[in-house]
């Protein structure tokens, strides 16, 4: 009996270890990863992140770390840079023209089609550069840990999960985190005008911008739902714990709007706002973890179920 015993440990012990070890395991959103990437990019250290600073210069350092980590082919101009540059335009600064970059990381699937999936990684800085909805607060470190920490976690762990799922999905990803974007969508813009991949290559473009104050109360917006004629059926049997609601436009504030305007179907996700948008108490600690894991594990299930369609056509929504 204990020979038997033991023989039964041994075996259950190599079976956790399989299963931790399996493609599917590895397949999950993990807090710990997004509560990192928030914690790094709205620390105080970070100042706030506003476009042509040192600290955003080190916030695109971080996500490119990450991009070689999960062995993404480089897909910018220099490597995985696309540098372009910026203007303040909302306020008076000597300093207007910034440089900045977007950070573009391929994972090439040898398929015919590519999915792009992103998020901005700046912020307001100190508010000097405008934007700040806190007029007592200029001079103070909007940290930004909502708008767009959260994108950029989510980008990440999307790009973790893709890249080292073991599984070559029927399209390629185009993960880019997107430099300038406060300063009035500058970074996808440029992209999509210099793209570093054939814009009629592209599927469809799902954007990340404010995926982590989730309230019950308001639902997850989900936009773009209407541009394309595909995303019903992508749609269709999708469940999640949260509650989310389907907007047609593909027009709106944040990086998809850009794609929408190449006639690219875009989906973006969002979490609405609230009384620290823009503001210096946009802080790590009021982040909804639970939810925005399930916001992820929701994205995924939208991403898988495209990869099921053909070349998809794109509506126009206006």
């Amino acid at each position: 009996m204990k020979n038997l015993a033991k023989q039964i440990s041994i075996y259950f012990s190599i079976l956790v270890l399989l299963v931790a070890n399996s493609p599917l395991a590895t397949a999950q959103i993990v807090e710990k990863n997004l509560k990192k990437h928030i914690s790094y990019l709205s620390s105080d250290k970070m100042k706030g992140r506003g476009t042509g600073s040192k600290e955003v210069s080190k916030a695109a350092d971080y996500i490119e770390k990450h991009f070689k980590k999960y062995n993404l082919a480089p897909k910018g101009e220099q490597g995985f840079r696309q540098t372009f540059t910026a203007k303040v335009r909302r306020v008076i600064v000597q300093d207007s023209i910034r440089q900045a970059d977007n950070v573009i990381g391929f994972l090439d699937n040898q398929a015919p089609y590519t999915i792009v999936i992103g998020a901005h990684y700046d912020h307001l800085g100190t508010g000097h550069q405008g934007s700040s909805k806190d007029s007592l607060g200029v001079g103070k470190i909007h940290n930004g840990a909502d708008d767009n920490s959260s994108g950029v976690a989510g980008l990440l762990e999307l790009a973790r999960i893709y890249a080292t799922n073991d599984v070559v999905e029927p399209f390629n990803f185009l993960f880019i985190g997107f430099g300038a974007e406060e300063l009035g969508l500058v970074g996808s813009r440029y992209f999509t005008e210099h793209p570093t991949i054939p814009l009629e290559s592209i599927q469809w473009m799902l954007n990340m911008d404010m995926i982590g104050r989730y309230n019950p109360d308001n639902g997850l917006a989900v936009i773009g739902y209407g541009t394309s004629s595909k995303f019903p059926a992508i749609f269709e049997g999708i469940t999640s714990d949260i509650r989310f609601n389907l907007s047609k436009d593909g027009n709106g504030g944040s990086d998809q709007t850009s794609f929408y305007k190449k006639n690219i179907p875009v989906l973006f996700f969002h979490t609405g706002g609230h009384d620290d948008y823009h503001k210096p108490t946009d802080d790590e600690d009021k982040i909804n973890y639970p939810a925005m894991i399930s916001i992820l594990e929701l994205e995924k299930k939208v991403l898988d179920n495209s990869m099921k369609q053909d070349k998809m056509d794109f509506q126009w929504t206006n």
